[in-house]
């Protein structure tokens, strides 16, 4: 067992494909990846992604939360579902924010992130062309 605070990094891997693979099979939109880590103890990923509806935003907060449950055995902590206009999937070393695209845009965490120019920005477009 690791000391509180220190992540597996195997873990923490394996968590963050296992993000990314269950967003790409729900259809999500407009996918940002960002590596945080080195720059916060919060977390090693932000994960940032739109659904077409509210609907589309809470199912995939849903079924996101039992693939982690269910394949890593950990706990996730989900804010916003009842409203599902953003919604915030907590995995410990992955966040995931979840949008309706209009909200995305309003809030722009992309941008307050200030990754527009970050090479640890990851787009899903850039990192499985299809």
């Amino acid at each position: 067992m690791l000391p509180e605070g220190v992540s597996d990094t195997g873990s923490s891997d394996r968590l963050h494909e296992l993000v990314l693979q269950s967003l790409d099979d729900d259809k999500a939109q407009d996918l940002v990846d960002i590596d945080l880590s080195g720059k916060t103890e919060v977390a090693d990923h932000m994960i940032i992604a739109s659904g077409r509806s509210t609907r589309q935003v809470a199912a995939m907060a849903q079924k996101l939360s039992e693939r982690i449950k269910a394949e890593m055995g950990r706990p996730v902590r989900i804010e916003g579902l009842p409203a599902a206009d953003w919604v915030l999937v907590d995995a410990g070393d992955v966040i995931v924010h979840l949008f309706r695209p209009e909200v995305r845009s309003f809030y722009n965490l992309e941008k307050m992130w200030a990754v527009a120019d970050s090479p640890h920005l990851r787009s899903a477009a850039a990192s499985n062309p299809s």
